[in-house]
């Protein structure tokens, strides 16, 4: 009865842009030169010559919530914060599109505190964490059938210990459609 007065919207990003791809073969020094005169713009194929680019992200209403207030994964499993992102690109007739999502690391824990960047703690035991994580790629693998998990936490600072909680359920998980990297972009920083 109440079906009338209820509006499904989503939390996201959409932006949707036609892109010219200049293949000219000038230097960026050439193009800025004041002295360089105007070219004409050439594309691959005069006809079409521009790619439709769209992103749209959208936010999962599950364990949505303030940074370092919401972490983890809950008992369902779903993360804190978990973002799909789907890039498509329509060219030639032609669509591609590419999936990304993130979220929060698949394990119980928190962040206690006000201040800045509190210390992680893990707040469930490795035993009581495998099933909610297993429900959470499952869910994955269902979606998107491969992934490719990349870990960013710091491998060697406070975040360690969620770094090694994360990589010993995806050891105990053993699915041969996940595949893990672990990339610290503090030491590429």
């Amino acid at each position: 009865e109440v079906d009338f007065w209820i509006i499904p919207i989503i939390q996201g990003f959409v932006q949707i842009e036609d892109l010219v791809v200049n293949y000219s073969e000038s230097s960026d020094d050439d193009k800025s030169s004041p002295e360089t005169p105007p070219q004409e713009s050439s594309c691959v194929d005069d006809v079409h010559p521009t790619f439709l680019v769209a992103l749209i992200s959208r936010r999962s209403r599950h364990r949505a919530g303030m940074r370092y207030k919401r972490r983890g994964v809950d008992k369902n499993g779903n993360v804190a914060n978990y973002v799909e992102t789907e890039q498509l690109i329509h060219v030639h007739n032609h669509t591609l599109s590419f999936i990304q999502t993130r979220g929060s690391v698949p394990v119980f824990w928190s962040q206690v505190g006000y201040r800045y960047n509190p210390r992680p703690r893990l707040d469930k035991s490795e035993n009581e964490t495998v099933s909610c994580f297993r429900a959470h790629f499952e869910e994955q693998l269902k979606n998107y059938k491969k992934q490719v998990i990349i870990n960013l936490v710091d491998q060697t600072g406070r975040e360690k210990i969620i770094g090694d909680a994360y990589l010993k359920q995806v050891l105990l998980y053993n699915n041969p459609n996940l595949t893990y990297v672990s990339f610290d972009f503090h030491e590429h920083w």
